[in-house]
């Protein structure tokens, strides 16, 4: 199993730092499954502009291809003006409609605080399943407080973020096992 975890934004410490745990513990608890994380910050993209993603060159290439490849997409997010940042935006536009079909994808968000708990329900969950995710119904929101100095401090955090991971693979492993059985009846 491929998974991606994503770091959706260019500035700012702690969608990283969450995302690198979640990383960290896949890593851990699942050897056996191929973990890449894409920390945008690491990587000039170009804006999309329409052409399909294999047609574009270095590293806007080379991310949305690791994305494509992926069985399952962890995407952290941090929340800007209530929002997914425009750089996470842009992945999504630089992908087919179709790109997440038969991917699971689950959400690690960032917020200074919970007011935005819900930008995921209005904003994420829609763009995912129009572009045919599966995804996992649970997400881990963090808050400004739960981080000192580039860590996450708070158990219940950290608790949650084992738990996605484990619902995210468990949750691919669910869906292989279904299209392996559709796949199977078709006898080719």
């Amino acid at each position: 199993m491929k998974i991606v975890a994503l770091a959706g934004s260019i500035v700012g410490s702690k969608t990283r730092t969450a995302t690198q745990k979640i990383v960290e513990m896949l890593q851990e608890k699942y050897p056996e499954h191929e973990v890449t994380l894409l920390d945008l910050a690491d990587y000039q993209l170009v804006f999309s502009d329409g052409r399909n993603y294999f047609d574009y060159e270095g590293d806007t290439k080379y991310v949305t291809e690791t994305i494509m490849e992926a069985d399952a997409i962890v995407i952290g997010t941090p929340t800007f003006q209530a929002s997914i940042p425009a750089t996470l935006k842009n992945i999504f536009d630089l992908l087919p409609v179709n790109a997440f079909r038969d991917k699971v994808v689950s959400f690690i968000v960032t917020a200074g605080t919970s007011k935005h708990y819900l930008m995921v329900e209005q904003q994420l969950k829609p763009i995912l399943a129009y572009m045919k995710a599966h995804i996992v119904p649970t997400y881990v929101f963090i808050e400004e407080k739960d981080f000192l100095r580039k860590e996450i401090v708070n158990d219940d955090v950290l608790f949650r973020l084992e738990r996605l991971a484990e619902d995210t693979v468990m949750v691919t492993d669910a869906f292989a096992e279904i299209r392996a059985k559709k796949d199977a009846e078709y006898d080719f």
